[in-house]
């Protein structure tokens, strides 16, 4: 889900209906009928129906159905419709911010160093390889798009300025907000900037590893990432190859 479209669902609880059908479902130990709800607060079921299924709709609720009778077969009646929380999260940071991300390395790395591996060189093969798997994900993905389209799933030659755009548009997805321009990638925004700020060798360096790797899961070798630390912005600048 888009930081926009999280901004869109936290954005529709400040509609006092909405906000008032959601806190009584989450608040539920069981999914709720759209009956139950809009007795709740006290609303028309029709209001009720519609705000749930826009509430579904923005990813803040689920719905399911189930027979409440517990009755089968012929004459059981149709299934209810019914709503809980949605197993998601949702947390808008602006600029955007990754710290499941680093969350989720800090750890492997943690498991990882348990056959006596430094922490450092743990967190720097995890990143790495969790960066080609996002990488290769998406190259992969690009590939099929190229097969539907043409019939050949030949892998298209890139010169250095497509794999520069290809980079870019891997590390937007990540949140990175990369500027092109000069040969080169600055990217604007550190998803993991306050963990940076705090632990800047070991973060940084696992940020230029999960970079490295997304590169070259996605083919781009003519592509050379460097730690170019900057107040303004992250650490790591790309740059094509100049040979």
């Amino acid at each position: 889900m888009s930081i926009s479209e999280q901004a869109a669902g936290i954005g529709a609880l400040a509609d006092p209906t909405r906000r008032a059908l959601y806190e009584h479902v989450i608040a539920q130990r069981d999914a709720v009928t759209r009956e139950s709800a809009a007795e709740a607060i006290d609303v028309p079921v029709h209001v009720a129906r519609f705000q749930l299924d826009r509430l579904v709709e923005l990813g803040l609720l689920e719905a399911e159905f189930r027979r409440l009778t517990g009755r089968r077969g012929p004459g059981a009646g149709r299934p209810s419709k019914l709503y809980r929380r949605a197993a998601g999260t949702i947390a808008v940071s602006l600029p955007p911010r990754r710290f499941d991300l680093a969350g989720h390395l800090l750890a492997r790395a943690i498991e990882r160093s348990a056959d006596g591996t430094p922490v450092d060189v743990a967190l720097d093969e995890v990143a790495r390889a969790e960066g080609d798997a996002y990488g290769t994900r998406l190259h992969d993905d690009a590939l099929d798009d190229a097969t539907s389209e043409s019939g050949s799933a030949a892998a298209r030659t890139d010169d250095a300025d497509r794999e520069l755009d290809r980079m870019g548009q891997a590390l937007a997805g990540q949140g990175y907000e990369p500027r092109t321009a000069e040969g080169r990638i600055v990217l604007a925004n550190c998803p993991f900037h306050d963990l940076a700020r705090a632990h800047t060798d070991l973060v940084c360096g696992m940020n230029l590893a999960y970079i490295e790797g997304v590169a070259g899961g996605l083919g781009c070798h003519r592509l050379d990432a460097k730690l170019q630390p900057d107040a303004e912005r992250c650490c790591v600048v790309i740059r094509a190859d100049a040979s």
